[in-house]
């Protein structure tokens, strides 16, 4: 067995990020509820905890808190953010909120000599910050061992082995972060670096077939990285069990349903495509919100597998590509919903299976892909462009039609032709369709088409994102093929937003 790090979810959205954070130096992680008890923890025997961040006040009777004995097991314990204010809070400091609060990168200034937590980075480094409340009271014993211009950025009691921060050394925006958690992991929790990827391979193969026995499993498989990926994991662990569907609800990028077919159909699955476009095109009649897209669209996934499964006979299991970022996005116990997800969100309650097999659950996309090809997929397919389940649907604003689809088939696939071939290419484009419309002119004709944006964005884990800077003659030339070829735009824009605050996708 590997050496274990607990990390503690309060409801930030960056827990597993944190957890992939530890996991990225080859030290295995586990996310837990926050009031895990201590007597729990001491059965899992961590090396160390990780407290999460949380969108509650730490003052508030609601707010959540951990078990009160985990400060006096002698367990090394990092609380983040909301986790360092309970950590302080609880301990007999205080927490208020101030008159500004600290958002995006701040300049922090630490005291590497006083602290191993800081012994890597240097006394002045940029972090992200996403607080209003501040620890305005330390508890005894602790001293401070970073600072910004307004807050106590980070404090400790070294006896005690407890060490708090109130960025987020976790994210890609922290200077330095992978260095803090390395050094909170083998200089105060003494890991000896015992994890690789590839156990995690052999812990959910047996996982899955301990689930499964000997009944089949229906696996949605869009073609995308994640279900390929889970694909090929399900074949490992129980290869005459597998069915997998491929439902073309008809919001494919151009072409593509087909491409998908011609993979998959050759090799060692049971596959099996259903056309079902008019039948999703009909479901989404009239609908304009984003939200209700998504559900409708994940229900009606849901029927689809349900009707397939009646024919096939009886299969008790459904198996999902869900990977993290969709399960923190769609909510949890403590986290706010951003948007819920066709595989997540979307289920329906009277779901007619048994079970639901989701083995990349605890993944990022880069995870993914590290897995994909451990599993002999080939490159082409694992680093296929991520696409969110709905597909085009969540890409056209407003009502979808076949006409708006088409529009936008077009725009994305000139923009991929233009940026597949790129020496740097960002980890995600595409175009979206907006219900805005503008005036052009096209010859001597004045037109009124709706405007394509452009989204394209370098990110490692797809919980953060910085919008890549492509080259203005690249965008020159995109933005002129769409308007030369598709007769109906007259206008393209280039979306420059970060996440946050933005989100991947527009819907």
């Amino acid at each position: 067995m590997s050496q274990l790090v607990l990390v503690l979810d309060f409801g930030g959205q960056y827990k597993e990020l944190i957890a992939r954070a530890v996991r990225g130096v080859s030290v295995y992680s586990e996310i837990k509820p926050g009031h895990l008890s201590a007597d729990e923890v001491r059965r899992l025997n961590p090396i160390g905890i990780i407290l999460t961040g949380g969108p509650k006040s730490v003052y508030l009777a609601d707010s959540p808190k951990c078990d009160p004995e985990i400060w006096e097991l002698g367990i090394p314990i990092l609380g983040i953010c909301y986790g360092m204010q309970m950590m302080c809070q609880m301990l007999g400091g205080e927490v208020a909120p101030k008159d500004a609060g600290e958002y995006g990168r701040v300049t922090v200034t630490s005291a590497a000599s006083l602290s191993k937590l800081f012994c890597s980075v240097k006394n002045s480094f940029t972090a992200l910050m996403s607080h209003r409340d501040a620890v305005t009271r330390l508890p005894e014993g602790f001293r401070m061992t970073a600072s910004t211009a307004t807050c106590i950025a980070a404090c400790e009691n070294a006896t005690r082995k407890l060490y708090g921060v109130q960025f987020h050394p976790e994210t890609e925006h922290t200077e330095g972060g992978r260095e803090i958690i390395k050094s909170f992991l083998y200089d105060i929790c003494a890991a000896v670096g015992d994890y690789k990827l590839d156990d995690y391979i052999d812990t959910q193969v047996r996982r899955i077939r301990n689930q499964v026995g000997n009944n089949n499993v229906l696996l949605a498989l869009s073609g995308g990285v994640d279900s390929s990926v889970c694909a090929s994991l399900l074949s490992k662990a129980i290869p005459e069990q597998l069915i997998c569907i491929f439902v073309d609800h008809g919001f494919m990028r151009l072409h593509e349903g087909d491409e998908i077919e011609g993979v998959f159909s050759k090799r060692k699955l049971r596959f099996i495509r259903i056309n079902a476009h008019e039948r999703f095109l009909a479901k989404l009649k009239g609908v304009t919100k984003p939200e209700t897209k998504r559900k409708l669209i994940g229900e009606e996934f849901i029927r689809v597998f349900e009707e397939e499964a009646g024919k096939l006979g009886d299969i008790r299991f459904l198996a999902q590509g869900t990977i993290y970022p969709d399960i923190v996005e769609s909510g949890g116990q403590h986290g706010a919903t951003i948007k819920s997800h066709h595989n997540v969100g979307g289920l329906p309650e009277n779901l007619a299976f048994s079970e639901v097999i989701e083995p990349l659950s605890g993944l990022f996309k880069d995870e993914v892909r590290i897995l994909g090809r451990k599993l002999g997929l080939p490159a082409f397919l694992v680093n296929r462009q991520p696409f969110p389940g709905p597909g085009l649907a969540i890409r056209v604003m407003g009502e979808v039609t076949d006409e708006k689809l088409e529009v936008l088939r077009g725009a994305d696939a000139i923009l991929r032709e233009e940026l597949d071939g790129a020496r740097r290419r960002p980890d995600q484009y595409f175009a979206v369709l907006t219900d805005t419309f503008s005036v052009g002119v096209k010859g001597d004709d004045r037109t009124y088409d709706p405007v394509i944006a452009i989204r394209a964005v370098s990110t490692s884990d797809f919980m953060t994102c910085e919008y890549t800077e492509i080259p203005h003659r690249i965008l020159r030339r995109i933005s002129s093929r769409i308007t030369s070829e598709i007769p109906s735009v007259s206008r393209v824009v280039y979306d420059i937003t970060s996440k946050p605050p933005a989100t991947v996708e527009w819907e």
